[in-house]
């Protein structure tokens, strides 16, 4: 410390605290790209799980996997939604959700039955008819889609013809919409190289991607490293400068 003047207390203590501010932001950013990393994980060894019956894990989905299930009810084929503008196609489509009803059960079960990419225009794609009768569906019993911004309210009560179109996924609309609770995630179905449908489910972390948090933690700790620095530097001993030394020293 002989090299450095004696440092206010203020000095001191805002050092510090930014210091550790940095070091805290810096941890956690890294806290959150491990945490996506072991979704991400989960969510890759989840497609090749064994099946689950649907009634196991309906309304208590377990927290550390996602739940690969089979499922037996008949589609709701005149009720059919539209989830506009997924981010995965340049030429625009929709996401396809229907409810399914399950025998015994009060809930609907809202199906993705995938991607159809569109024609390069503004109109919705051609949907292909539905299978009527009962049916049995496998696939990943997932959280719905992050995708789209409400705006305007709720899109669903304002439209009275089916299918209905929205940007934004939101349950309790389509529980409203549907008058019938429904289940609090959905089924995204296993690819099927024979549907028409397009079923790449990833998980939407295009935002803020693991790399991204690492990116920003690096970014975090340079801070800390440089509010150490700027302290060091503003509170260093100058050395006295030798001609002006020479001239108060002559008579």
């Amino acid at each position: 410390m002989n090299g450095l003047r004696r440092p206010s207390w203020w000095a001191v203590l805002l050092t510090l605290a930014g210091t550790l501010l940095f070091l805290h932001l810096g941890v956690w950013q890294l806290h959150r790209a491990d945490e996506k990393e072991e979704i991400l994980r989960r969510y890759a060894t989840a497609a090749t799980a064994p099946l689950r019956d649907f009634a196991a894990v309906a309304d208590a989905p377990p927290n550390d996997a996602f739940a690969r299930v089979q499922v037996r009810g008949e589609y709701l084929s005149d009720r059919v939604y539209l989830l506009d503008n997924p981010k995965h196609d340049q030429r625009g489509g929709v996401e396809v959700f229907v409810p399914l009803r399950i025998a015994g059960s009060d809930q609907l079960l809202l199906v993705d039955l995938g991607f159809l990419p569109g024609n390069g225009t503004d109109q919705a794609p051609q949907l292909p008819p539905l299978a009527s009768g009962e049916q049995r569906l496998q696939g990943l019993y997932l959280p719905p889609p992050g995708v789209g911004y409400e705006m305007g309210g709720n899109a669903l009560a304002q439209q009275a013809h089916w299918p209905k179109t929205t940007i934004y996924f939101d349950a309790k609309q389509f529980a409203s919409d549907l008058a019938r609770p429904v289940y609090p995630l959905v089924l995204a179905l296993d690819a099927d190289p024979a549907s028409i449908y397009v079923r790449e489910h990833t998980l939407d972390f295009s935002s803020m991607p693991p790399a991204r948090h690492r990116a920003y933690a690096f970014q975090w700790f340079t801070f800390a490293l440089a509010a150490v620095v700027i302290f060091v530097v503003l509170h260093r001993r100058r050395k006295p400068n030798r001609r002006h030394s020479k001239s108060t020293d002559s008579p």
